[in-house]
């Protein structure tokens, strides 16, 4: 049975403990695997250059890619912010920072729904946080919910 208090993720289409901890912009507990705001990284690059553990950076909903793509060599993890379910950003986020050649993990957070996975997989993310009110086995069906894609994507040009 899981650890109730250890969260978990879609990671590579399977369910598994999520070992990253988001750090709030207040926190300086530096320990183990964590992911900082952009507004963090550019106040205080220097320390967590120097950080021994995992470095994630998260892209809010209001910023840009573009923002932090100078210093993604940084990072082992990009999260990508979706404010609601009707923004469409992340989905191209995804798409640049694939296409910029990374290739290690882009996870979406915040209101990441079921209906999204499919797609946001094609577009480039590989790991998601699923809204804490829905079912996160559920989400894992969506997956092959679809035998066929018509259009090119990221993981099928």
């Amino acid at each position: 049975m899981p650890n109730s208090t250890v969260k978990q993720i879609i990671k590579d289409q399977q369910i598994v403990d999520d070992q990253w901890r988001t750090l709030a912009d207040d926190d300086n507990t530096l320990a183990g695997d964590i992911i900082i705001s952009s507004k963090r990284w550019k106040q205080d690059k220097a320390t967590f250059k120097s950080h021994s553990g995992g470095l994630g950076i998260l892209i809010e909903f209001d910023k840009h890619i573009d923002d932090i793509k100078d210093d993604l060599d940084n990072f082992d993890l990009v999260a990508i912010e979706f404010q609601s379910f009707t923004d469409g950003r992340g989905y191209s986020y995804a798409t640049l920072l694939r296409r910029m050649g990374w290739t290690k993990e882009i996870r979406a957070v915040g209101d990441v729904l079921r209906d999204q996975v499919f797609y946001m997989h094609r577009c480039g993310f590989n790991a998601f946080e699923i809204r804490a009110d829905r079912d996160i086995n559920d989400a894992l069906h969506a997956f092959s919910e679809f035998s066929v894609a018509y259009q090119p994507a990221i993981n099928n040009p």
